[in-house]
């Protein structure tokens, strides 16, 4: 049996007779534990953001497993993709167990099922151009361990991130991304801090990565979908913050073309600038 750092005991007691202000400042306190935590990962993340920049250049998938909180991060990264950077809802993928259900409730002893992620992976014909990262904080969910497995014995790389040393996902990992961040504020609600290392990390993953594939411009989201007034309004201002021209002018281009990028590169043609 693995020492799992994320069932010790927490570091506070007595929290039913703490006051609000009490509880929030310890579990900031703890918060303030996560950033270092995921710091020290960095060179393993990097080691996924490269090989996956590799893969998705040349057309691969990202594909994220998990349980509970665990997947419907990866749900939540991935459905996040599509309108910050424009890409195709199938280039990063959220699986999660039991299910679209599983979403907002629980679904008795969906993780329990090491043949179950496969097969669910497979419905859209994984293979070997892609990666699967699985996500869990104890390391030892089946449904995920049982995934990586399958994949690695189809020669489908594999990634995983977990929270405890050790921990059983690793052995089927080919990037292994470990966040140590300690014993829970409530012990063992590891939707706590592992959740908040994990959703770091994985906003560090496709962040990057989405980077290093040309999606960002400078430091702006040209290629963002403009699905509601707010992002018309950033998209305007993102042409003119590159091309000096007025805003009703930024404002018919984006009309016209209907994405930042376009637009810009249109206006550019026709003034003659590069």
């Amino acid at each position: 049996m693995i020492h799992k750092t994320t069932e010790q005991s927490s570091n506070y007691n007595d929290l039913e007779l703490k006051s609000s202000l009490e509880l929030l400042e310890e579990i900031n306190a703890e918060d303030q534990k996560v950033a270092s935590a995921v710091k020290l990962a960095i060179p393993a993340i990097k080691d996924l953001v490269d090989q996956l920049y590799e893969q998705i250049s040349r057309g691969g998938r990202l594909f994220y497993i998990g349980a509970g909180t665990s997947g419907r991060l990866g749900i939540l990264d991935a459905s996040e993709c599509p309108p910050t950077f424009g890409v195709d809802h199938n280039v990063v993928i959220g699986i999660i167990a039991g299910g679209d259900t599983a979403i907002r409730k629980a679904v008795e002893n969906a993780e329990d099922d090491t043949n179950q992620a496969i097969l669910d992976l497979q419905k859209y014909d994984i293979n070997k151009n892609d990666i699967v990262v699985g996500i869990a904080a104890s390391g030892t969910t089946p449904y995920v361990i049982g995934g990586l497995r399958d994949c690695q014995a189809m020669g489908i790389k594999t990634g995983a991130i977990a929270c405890n040393p050790d921990a059983p996902i690793f052995d089927y990992a080919d990037y292994p991304i470990l966040a140590e961040v300690g014993p829970e504020y409530v012990t063992g609600s590891t939707r706590m801090k592992s959740g908040t290392a994990q959703k770091m990390i994985l906003n560090m993953i496709t962040t990057s990565v989405m980077i290093l594939i040309g999606r960002v411009k400078g430091n702006k989201m040209v290629d963002m979908q403009l699905s509601n007034d707010k992002l018309i309004a950033r998209g305007i201002q993102m042409i003119i913050s590159e091309t000096n021209c007025s805003f009703d002018h930024a404002a018919e281009l984006l009309e016209e073309f209907g994405h930042v990028r376009t637009a810009v590169e249109e206006y550019r043609k026709l003034k003659g600038t590069k």
